[in-house]
Formats: structure tokens, sequence, C-alpha cells
């Protein structure tokens, strides 16, 4: 699990927003465990509690679930809720920044649709 620090946000948000997106992008899948709180805090060398808080936000967002004695497993269809509100949070954030730069920069919709290879035909 590669994880690029900043220094913008607290290491225990950055920590949960990349299990999140790992999640989706199904590297943890449904039913399958995640890696230890010790295992997460030893390769990425941070303080145990500060992965634990990351975890803990999983678990209160019902992301994923504690088996005692097993550790910490991905719920069931997290997957497609988590896709659903990325898709709701990116077109309420960050679609709006996009078209105002995209008229900023007066391009069109033939252009941007070459340029990602999908208007050739």
């Amino acid at each position: 699990m590669n994880i690029d620090w900043n220094d913008k946000e607290p290491i225990y948000r950055q920590l949960h927003d990349r299990l999140v997106e790992l999640i989706m992008e199904r590297v943890f899948l449904p039913g399958e465990a995640l890696p230890s709180i010790r295992e997460i805090s030893s390769e990425h060398r941070i303080n145990h509690i500060t992965v634990a808080r990351a975890i803990q936000m999983l678990v209160d967002e019902n992301l994923v679930e504690k088996r005692r004695g097993l550790g910490m497993f991905v719920r069931e269809g997290v997957v497609r809720t988590l896709v659903e509100n990325e898709k709701v949070r990116f077109l309420k954030e960050e679609w709006p920044a996009v078209c105002r730069k995209i008229d900023r920069l007066g391009l069109d919709a033939q252009t941007l649709l070459k340029a990602t290879g999908k208007g050739e035909h």
C-alpha cells in the first residue's frame, strides 16, 4: 500500500482516504481482511494510535467491521456505495471547477473528446 503523505491533512485522514481508495479499486475485496494495525504501522512507520484512528473511522462509516480476534473486514456492498458517494462528491465539488477551467481555456467538447481518444471514429 503506497501513500504519498502531505502536510495539508492529518496522517490518520490521509490513511483513511487511501484505504477507501483501495476498497473502491477493489484491492481489498468485500469480505476480505484489511492489514492489521501493527502491519500498517510498521510498514509506514506511523504510530499505531494514528492507524487505529483511521481504521475506526472506517468502522464508524460502516465500511469495515471488526471481527473479534480476527481483525477488520471490508463489508459487503460498500464498493457500490463508495462509488456512488464519490460520483456525487465529484459532480458537486470538483466538476464545477473543471467546467470553469474548460471555459477559461476556451475548450469545446470535440477537442476534449479528441484529447481522450474518444472523439476519433
